[in-house]
């Protein structure tokens, strides 16, 4: 046995290509949809100049698509909100790049800044709401590609003893500031 190591290579390791993986060109998993928002979210020459305000109704563009995903740029003048909502069969990220969200769940309220991100799997059902005095802007990616939307009923939220979303449906707040 050899006192070192038990482990020795040999050669270049760098030669040897079935090993090593190639870089992603496209995410495959939350991580690396989360980790996508945050680096669109921090480079802000990607998505700034595109932004639009409409005091009719919530301005929003499509800023890239990939294999089964897109990411989506939005705007909300105050007092513009969703509707109650889920997102089909996609999943998604939702990143505030400017300004207060207030998200609405069976769960609660939870007020979403700059640099919130929540990550959120199919049927998880809220309702997104510019509740501020200042405009916002925020990043949707989806996962497939978003092709419905059902409206929801609006329902209570949820009190002490009150019905909840199931556990699978719950959205979750990845941590860490995006720069922006």
């Amino acid at each position: 046995m050899n006192s070192d190591s038990d482990l020795q290579i040999a050669g270049d390791i760098l030669e040897v290509p079935h090993l090593l993986q190639a870089p992603r060109e496209h995410p495959a998993t939350v991580a690396e949809f989360a980790g996508l928002a945050r680096s669109i979210a921090a480079d802000r020459s990607q998505w700034e100049h595109l932004v639009r305000y409409d005091a009719t109704s919530r301005w929003y563009h499509r800023l890239r698509t990939g294999p089964g995903y897109e990411v989506w740029l939005l705007s909300w003048v105050p007092g513009q909100g969703s509707g109650r909502h889920d997102h089909g069969r996609s999943s998604g990220v939702l990143t505030v790049l400017d300004g207060t969200l207030t998200e609405r769940t069976e769960r609660g309220t939870r007020a979403l800044t700059a640099g919130a991100q929540r990550v959120f799997a199919p049927g998880y059902a809220h309702e997104v709401v510019n509740d501020a005095l200042e405009p916002a802007v925020s990043l949707h990616i989806y996962y497939p590609g978003l092709t419905e939307m059902p409206m929801l009923p609006p329902s209570r939220l949820r009190s002490a003893g009150g019905t909840h979303v199931a556990p699978h449906c719950e959205a979750r707040t990845t941590p860490g500031p995006v720069t922006a």
